[in-house]
C-alpha cells in the first residue's frame, strides 16, 4: 500500500479514536477474529477496523468519517447470518459496524402495543420484556438468543410463526436510519395507517445494509395467548401436508400459529446426533408437521379445536398417527424435534443449504421433480427437507452420500445449486425467503432476477449510497 493511503487510513481510524475511544476501535487480531468469520465457518474476511459504537450519534459520526475518507461499511448485528452478508470481504480495506452496544430497549406502549429498540437488541430481551408487559413479541427463530434485532430487520426475518404474524417486515411500523452520508432519519412513528408518500422504511427492510444502518425499530406486539397447544402429525407425503395444512386453516382459522414440515430423513438425523430427545412415534412415517394452535379464550378450547382438526385428519385418511402435548415440557419437546435439524445437519458434517419459497399449492410437485433430479445427477445424495409450509418456505438442504468426502460433495455445490434453484425458478418461486442474498448468492440474483428489477434495485442503490460504501459487494 502506498504512502498517501496508509495516512489516509490512520487519519481515518484516529477520528474514530476521537469519536468512540480506544476501546472501541479494535485493530488487533485477537480482538477483531469474533467478527470476521461466518456463522457457519464457512469464510473469513479482513477488516481495517471494528467500531463499536454506543449511541446513535456515534453511528452518524462513524458514517460521515466513511464518507469522508470513501471506507466501505459493513453493518452488522449478531452476526447469525448464513449467507456472508454481515462479514467483509478479504481485502481488508472495510469497517465493521457492530451495533451490539446500541442495546437498549428505549420505550414499550401496551395500550398502542408498540416496543421501541435499538437495532443491536437481542431478539430474546425483546421477547422477554414484551411478555414481562403482558403482550407477544411473535418473532421466534433458532438464533433468537444471538441475533438482533437489525439484523432481522436487515434480512427481514421469517421464524416459525409467519403463518400468523407476518415476517419482520410485518412486525416493523417504523425504523430509525443514519444514511451512508451520516444523516440521522428518524422514522420512529407507531402508527398503523400512514400514507404520506414513499415508504422509506420498507426500502430499508430487507436492503441487508447496503442502502444505510438500521439504528433503531417501533415492532408490534401482540395479546399474549390464553394457551398455545402443540402437536406432532405423521402422514405418507408432502401432498398430505398440504391437504392437511387447508383442513386445519378451515377449521381453526387464525388460531393456527405454527404448520412445520419434516422429512422422516430430518427426524433419523436428529435421533442419530441428539438420542436423548424424543421419539414420538414407534414406527418411521414419511413425512411430518409440527402444528401449533394459540387461543385467546382458553386452554380447553384450544385443546378441543386441535383434538377436532385431527379426528377430522384422520377420517379423511390424510393423516396416519398423532401426538398432542399435554404439558409444557412436552410441547418443547416437540419443538426441539423441529429446532434440532439444523445442529443435527452440523453435526453430521457439511451440507449445501437452500433458503426457497414456493407458491404452497405447488410444493408437493416442487419436492418430488427437485428429489428426482439430484438423486439422478449425484446417486445416493441425502435431502433435507424441512420448513415453513405454512408460508411456503423450505430450507431444502442437500447432504452427501454415504462415504463421501466434504471436500469432494462442496466440489460440487454450484451443481448442485444450479439444479434446486433452477427448479425454484420453474415453480415460480424465490431464491431465498428468509435468509437473504449477501455475497453467498449473488451470481444467482442475476440469473433469477429480470433486467428491468436489477436496473431499478441499482437505481434505488445509487440514489441512496452514491459513494458505494455500504456493505458493497453484497446483494448486488
Amino acid at each position: 500500500m502506498s504512502e498517501q493511503p496508509m495516512r489516509a487510513q490512520a487519519d481515518f481510524l484516529a477520528a474514530c479514536r476521537e469519536l468512540l475511544g480506544d476501546a472501541y476501535v479494535l485493530t488487533v487480531d485477537a480482538e477483531t477474529a469474533p467478527f470476521l468469520t461466518d456463522w457457519r465457518g464457512r469464510f473469513t474476511g479482513k477488516a481495517l477496523a471494528v467500531l463499536r459504537p454506543a449511541t446513535v450519534e456515534q453511528v452518524a459520526g462513524v458514517m460521515r468519517a466513511c464518507a469522508q475518507w470513501q471506507v466501505p461499511v459493513v453493518p452488522q448485528g449478531g452476526n447469525t447470518g448464513l449467507v456472508l452478508g454481515s462479514i467483509p470481504d478479504a481485502a481488508g480495506t472495510a469497517i465493521v459496524l457492530s451495533l451490539a452496544r446500541l442495546n437498549s430497549i428505549r420505550a414499550l406502549d401496551p395500550v398502542n402495543r408498540t416496543i421501541t429498540v435499538d437495532a443491536g437488541c437481542i431478539l430474546q430481551i425483546i421477547q422477554q420484556a414484551a411478555s414481562a408487559a403482558g403482550c407477544l413479541f411473535p418473532l421466534s427463530l433458532a438464533a433468537e438468543g444471538s441475533c438482533t434485532i437489525g439484523g432481522n430487520l436487515a434480512t427481514n426475518a421469517g421464524g416459525t410463526a409467519v403463518l400468523r404474524y407476518g415476517n419482520t417486515r410485518e412486525l416493523c411500523l417504523g425504523l430509525e436510519v443514519v444514511t451512508p452520508q451520516g444523516e440521522i432519519w428518524s422514522g420512529l412513528r407507531g402508527l398503523r395507517k400512514d400514507n404520506t408518500g414513499y415508504d422509506l422504511r420498507d426500502l430499508y427492510i430487507g436492503a441487508e445494509g447496503t442502502l444505510g444502518v438500521i439504528t433503531g425499530a417501533v415492532m408490534k406486539l401482540y395479546p399474549q395467548p390464553k394457551a398455545c397447544i402443540t402437536a406432532l402429525a405423521a402422514m405418507p407425503s408432502p401432498a398430505h401436508a398440504l391437504r392437511l395444512l387447508s383442513l386445519m386453516q378451515d377449521h381453526c382459522g387464525a388460531s393456527l400459529t405454527g404448520f412445520e414440515l419434516m422429512s422422516q430423513y430430518c427426524l433419523q438425523l436428529v435421533a442419530q446426533q441428539f438420542p436423548q430427545l424424543p421419539r414420538p412415534f414407534a414406527e418411521p412415517h414419511g413425512q411430518y408437521v409440527l402444528l401449533e394452535l394459540s387461543s385467546s379464550t382458553s386452554e380447553a378450547h384450544a385443546v378441543e379445536l386441535l383434538e377436532a382438526s385431527i379426528g377430522a385428519a384422520l377420517e379423511e385418511a390424510l393423516i396416519d398417527d398423532a401426538v398432542v402435548a399435554s404439558s409444557v415440557a412436552q410441547s418443547e419437546g416437540l419443538w426441539q424435534l423441529r429446532e434440532h435439524i439444523p445442529l443435527a445437519q452440523a453435526q453430521a458434517g457439511k451440507n449445501i443449504k437452500h433458503d426457497i419459497s414456493l407458491p404452497i399449492s405447488r410444493i408437493a410437485d416442487f419436492i418430488a421433480v427437485t428429489d428426482a433430479a439430484l438423486e439422478a445427477a449425484f446417486p445416493g445424495c441425502q435431502r433435507v427437507c424441512f420448513g415453513h409450509l405454512g408460508d411456503g418456505n423450505l430450507h431444502y438442504n442437500v447432504a452427501p452420500p454415504a462415504g463421501m468426502t466434504d471436500t469432494l460433495f462442496l466440489s460440487n455445490q454450484d451443481a448442485i445449486n444450479r439444479i434446486v434453484h433452477d427448479q425454484v425458478h420453474a415453480f415460480g418461486g424465490s431464491i431465498s425467503a428468509e435468509h437473504g442474498i449477501g455475497a453467498l448468492k449473488k451470481a444467482d440474483l442475476v440469473r433469477y432476477k429480470s433486467p428491468l428489477e436489477l436496473q431499478l434495485m441499482r437505481a434505488v442503490k445509487q440514489a441512496l449510497d452514491p459513494q458505494n460504501i455500504m456493505n458493497p459487494g453484497k446483494v448486488l
